[in-house]
């Protein structure tokens, strides 16, 4: 290019990044550190002075450009005195499937006008600054990176683990152009300003825009790669279009602006191993989000939006997700951030707002939120929520709402105060309040849906729910202060280094209550002898809910029952899991079950993996002695006796139904069955793959029952193979005896046998028997 030609494409490059300039710096910020005055003269440029200083390669002159090889993907390092590329001009790296860094050492920024392409990954790393304009192109096939921070070369040649990124510049990364990996990721890191006003694709990896003092980089296949350890105070603007399967802007102190404009700004499409995942996170700054915003995994489902920030602006932004996460320390929703809530909601993104600051994290509710659909809308709050007065949230469809005290579960005193209104009225969602147990819940107005019904196996007991929290040991002692009472699990307990647990309610004082675990679980509880389950008895309108028993241990004696979830149920359990191990001590009348010693009640989409142990009685693997009622459950554990023993699969004794349910685990005693060693009741649309233990040939055994003198279904199968016995029992066809590789097939099971994809069965590739398909959402 003639010095005229430089000039000119000089003047005009200069005069459209003065044209962004003064755009940008009429909403608040500056491009501070780079000038692009000095980078355009750079335009019919190509990078000088280049020399391998670790690794090896050529670097050679061609046609209006450079090439660069670095042989058999390899990793180098290349230090340049300038590194810069005119419009008409380009640098290809062949460099395989490897990495070469380029550092620049010189006194002039990059300005990347041209094209800058690599077979594998490229590091551009310029104190004095970076800018890729808007005729620039990127496109490497594996990362990407454009830094004013500084990497060492021992640390890169590694090329494995995490790599820190450091330095004082206070020199901006910048693209107006274009910049694509199409293998990997693509990363623009500095110290003061870094801004994306150009088009950032990397459809199988991460897009991350940091401003830092030091910056961590690590490879992950699913989550964020980029992490900002010591602020800066710097700025991230997005005024261009990020598209790939994870997106992150991070500013840590700073300041973040994902601006507005036509189109989709930021899109995290997802991959098969990264959930479509946006990340805008300052915090301890500000985050002012602006038009749209898309998140979705590679089947077009899920997605997640997270906006973390000291400050948050987001009244003017659209947000295409399943979950829209926001978080401040303290936070008052108010008419603008409202409006936006009902928005989105409306639109189907359910939102969980969060005050997190541990001390006086509390949220609240300042302007109505009223929105129409199946969204669900989460408050949650370090200390306490509180909605204002003369201000109502409000659903029209399904939507559920859960104002949420104590989220950290603290024990903190948090409250949730209502002094608006809560109008349900026209919905068929929930309510749900949940504060500290040594807090307090004021309910103000709530109108509820008199035509509201439960959900099939939610265990709900009406349409709004006001939980105690229990967060430790100390909690959990006091339910039995009031058994009717409405309780929740706060958080994971952990109990193994505590004396034994006593058990919540007798049998002459049973529960009555709720008690949701939240999916959260208590492990390691060590009964005391001879009370051996959390609650000894579920009274009929006792419900357990989502919870689990982890690694819990107990020995009882008869006349007791043990289970490790409760002794005896005469109410509702379910979606709620046991494993640990139960020894029942003594001789005659001994009576356990892995989950519930009696059932009298309904268990239902529930499990165990529990170890039980007798000399004689009655054990099984789900249940000792079911009079209730088992449906879609299952048990996998070991149950172990002597030759004075009833020992089943699932069930010791079954007087009561057996539904779509089954056993997978071990069996030995005087009487044994793979679903149950002893049957008056019913049993249908179930399976075995139980193993029958070798034990005294005249006790009575089979692959689906010891016994039988009830009813067992055309529809109930055991694996011959796995059971070690061709015989199912009394009562059962020898043409129900499946091989392990007939149990794989879901035409083995006949058209009762439900195996669509809203069904009550699933096949995943490789099993070798059904599953329960609750089991695959879990």
């Amino acid at each position: 290019m003639s010095r005229p030609e430089q000039s000119s494409f000089a003047r005009c490059a200069l005069h459209r990044a003065r044209a962004n300039r003064r755009r940008w710096l009429a909403m608040g910020f500056s491009f501070t550190g780079l000038s692009f005055a000095h980078a355009s003269f750079a335009a019919g440029a190509l990078p000088q002075g280049g020399a391998y200083v670790a690794g090896a390669g050529e670097i050679a002159s061609q046609s209006n450009g450079l090439l660069i090889t670095q042989p058999g993907s390899t990793r180098g390092v290349i230090a340049w005195n300038s590194f810069s590329i005119g419009r008409n001009n380009s640098v290809t790296f062949d460099n395989g499937s490897g990495a070469t860094l380029n550092r620049v050492t010189g006194g002039s920024p990059s300005s990347i006008l041209g094209r800058l392409s690599a077979t594998g990954s490229l590091y551009v790393i310029n104190p004095q600054g970076i800018v890729v304009g808007s005729s620039g192109v990127v496109t490497t096939g594996g990362r990407f990176v454009a830094s004013t921070l500084d990497i060492g070369n021992d640390a890169f040649m590694k090329g494995s683990g995490a790599l820190i990124l450091s330095g004082d510049s206070d020199a901006s990364v910048a693209n107006l152009g274009r910049i694509s990996s199409s293998g990997g990721d693509v990363f623009l890191v500095a110290r003061g300003t870094v801004t994306n006003a150009g088009a950032v694709s990397a459809p199988n990896g991460t897009a991350e825009l940091a401003t830092g003092g030091q910056v961590l980089l690590q490879d992950s296949g699913s989550s964020r790669q980029v992490f900002v350890q010591t602020g800066s105070h710097g700025t991230v603007v997005n005024q261009g279009q990020i598209k790939a399967a994870q997106v992150s802007l991070q500013a840590v102190d700073g300041n973040i602006y994902a601006l507005a404009g036509g189109g989709t700004r930021m899109r995290a499409a997802g991959t098969a191993t990264r959930d479509g995942h946006v990340w805008l996170v300052a915090d301890g700054g500000k985050v002012d989000a602006r038009g749209t915003i898309e998140a979705a995994n590679a089947d077009g489902k899920g997605g997640t939006v997270d906006t973390i920030a000291d400050r948050l602006r987001v009244g003017r932004v659209d947000v295409h997700a399943a979950q829209w996460n926001l978080a401040s320390p303290v936070f008052s929703i108010d008419p603008e951030t409202a409006a936006s809530l009902s928005r989105n909601l409306s639109r189907g993104t359910s939102v969980t707002v969060s005050a997190t600051d541990p001390a006086a994290g509390d949220l609240t509710v300042s302007s109505g939120i009223r929105w129409t659909g199946n969204a669900a809308l989460a408050l949650d709050a370090a200390h306490s929520v509180s909605i204002a007065s003369r201000t109502t949230v409000a659903n029209s469809g399904a939507g559920s709402l859960t104002l949420r005290a104590d989220s950290a579960g603290a024990n903190n005193g948090g409250s949730v105060s209502n002094k608006g209104t809560i109008d349900w009225l026209g919905s068929t969602g929930t309510v749900t309040a949940l504060y500290d147990m040594n807090g307090s819940y004021s309910p103000g107005t709530i109108r509820s849906n008199a035509d509201w019904s439960a959900a099939a196996f939610s265990g709900l007991k009406t349409q709004v729910t006001a939980y105690r929290l229990v967060n430790s040991l100390t909690d959990l002692a006091s339910v039995s202060q009031n058994l009717a009472g409405s309780y929740a699990l706060g958080k994971d307990i952990a109990a193994s280094q505590a004396p034994a647990v006593a058990q919540i309610g007798a049998t002459g004082t049973p529960f009555t209550g709720e008690f949701d675990g939240m999916g959260q679980v208590i492990d390691g509880i060590a009964f005391a002898p001879g009370n051996v389950g959390l609650f000894a008895t579920i009274g009929t309108t006792g419900v357990v809910r989502n919870l689990g028993i982890a690694n819990a241990s107990g020995s009882t004696f008869p006349p007791k029952p043990a289970g490790l979830v409760a002794a005896v149920n005469a109410g509702l359990i379910t979606n709620t899991y046991s494993s640990g191990t139960i020894t029942l001590v003594g001789l005659e009348g001994a009576l356990g079950g892995g989950l519930v010693g009696q059932n009298e009640g309904l268990i239902e989409r529930s499990s165990s993996s529990a170890n039980v142990h007798l000399p004689a009685g009655t054990g099984g693997g789900l249940v000792g002695v079911n009079n209730g009622k088992i449906r879609q459950s299952f048990a996998s554990g070991t149950v172990g006796g002597s030759s004075r023993a009833v020992m089943g699969g699932l069930v010791g004794v079954n007087s009561g139904i057996i539904a779509q349910s089954y056993a997978t685990g071990s069996v030995s005693g005087m009487a044994r069955g793979g679903l149950a060693a002893s049957n008056s009741g019913t049993i249908q649309e179930s399976f075995s793959t139980t193993a029958i233990g070798p034990l005294p040939a005249s006790g009575p055994h089979g692959g689906v029952v010891g016994s039988n003198s009830g009813s067992v279904a055309s529809n109930v199968f055991w694996d011959t193979e796995t059971s070690g016995t061709p015989d199912g029992g009394p009562g059962v066809s020898a043409a129900n005896g499946l091989t392990t590789a007939q149990m794989s097939a879901p035409t083995s099971f006949g058209h009762s046998w439900d195996f669509s994809r809203n069904g009550v069965w699933a096949m995943p590739t490789g099993a070798t028997h059904p599953v329960l398909r609750w089991e695959l959402e879990h």
